[in-house]
């Protein structure tokens, strides 16, 4: 069978879900082994071995942690001309598409980006699911040259535990000059605002123009549904909601399980971002609104009058 490579996506040490996602659907597709770049592996090895990685390949040291992406692209390639992968797993934020569009590059590969499903062809060879064209079209695509090198969205598959060995295995790499040529002058950790990150939550409560700058009741329901805060361009371009909660075409896109959207018209650059959420439900006062267009649960009315009833529902659930 085949190695699926798989890059780890961890804050020293710690994995996150989107790891354990690309594990999941690489056991598809064939073998799934870890590329572990960094430091911190004694603490990963285990959520690598609880979700079936069956070799860890790991590469530390100043040349590949002292700089950005293109070293981790090089170590990749390394890997595929050492194992002929079935495919490479890579996760689709910004640095793991710069990432894959490099490893594409150096490969001579085709390459996939914001795959929102992954499964194995009639073949065994990978077939994705993307939405394209500011979310106009849902197209299958496979990779016809070299590797399939495949950078999958968050959300896009249950993590599903099972047994690997994570055992260690070789991998000989030297980092080119070139790709040493912007380097890290400084890192700081970012902020924690007690609500998951944007582009990997299950759920995300967003609000528009309709919060006419009160972001309250909107934080107040994500907080009681444990979800990530996100923001149409409306609000973020009129200053009331940071930028880097923008949800859209310019903004980050995300494919949670629950997309709530609030005060938000649907306009063509927001449902770019949140089109391949798994539920949509939209709350808005004008009942022409485009956002109906493509909701599974639509509310007409007053998002300061539905959020504060649907929060109250939610604690009352909860007990």
């Amino acid at each position: 069978m085949a190695e699926v490579l798989v890059l780890v996506d961890h804050v020293g040490g710690d994995v996150r879900k989107t790891t354990a996602e690309l594990l999941t659907i690489a056991r598809r597709l064939g073998e799934p082994s870890a590329v572990f770049v960094g430091d911190g592996l004694d603490r990963a090895k285990e959520a690598l071995a609880k979700y079936g990685a069956e070799k860890v390949y790991a590469v530390s040291g100043d040349d590949v942690t002292g700089y950005l992406v293109a070293p981790q692209a090089e170590v990749l390639a390394a890997l595929v001309e050492q194992t002929s992968p079935a495919a490479v797993l890579i996760p689709s934020n910004p640095a793991g598409k710069e990432i894959a569009a490099r490893l594409a590059i150096k490969t001579e590969s085709g390459l996939i980006t914001d795959a929102v499903d992954v499964q194995a062809g009639d073949d065994g060879a990978p077939v994705t699911t993307q939405s394209v064209f500011a979310g106009s079209y849902t197209v299958k695509s496979r990779v016809t040259k070299g590797t399939p090198i495949i950078a999958v969205k968050p959300n896009s598959a249950a993590p599903e535990e099972t047994s690997g060995a994570a055992a260690d295995a070789a991998v000989d790499v030297t980092v080119s000059d070139a790709a040493k040529a912007a380097k890290i002058l400084e890192a700081k950790e970012k902020q924690a605002s007690g609500r998951p990150e944007l582009t990997e939550a299950a759920i995300v409560v967003s609000g528009g123009r309709g919060t006419a700058g009160d972001f309250t009741k909107v934080e107040e329901f994500a907080d009681s549904l444990g979800a990530a805060v996100g923001a149409s361009r409306a609000a973020v371009d009129a200053g009331w909601y940071p930028h880097s909660h923008q949800v859209g075409q310019t903004g980050k896109q995300v494919s949670p399980q629950l997309y709530v959207a609030a005060g938000i018209s649907g306009a063509i650059q927001h449902r770019a971002g949140m089109q391949t959420s798994k539920t949509i439900i939209a709350i808005n006062k004008d009942e022409e609104a485009p956002i109906f267009e493509l909701v599974d649960f639509g509310v007409v009315g007053d998002l300061f009058t539905v959020l504060p009833q649907a929060t109250d529902a939610v604690k009352a659930a909860k007990g």
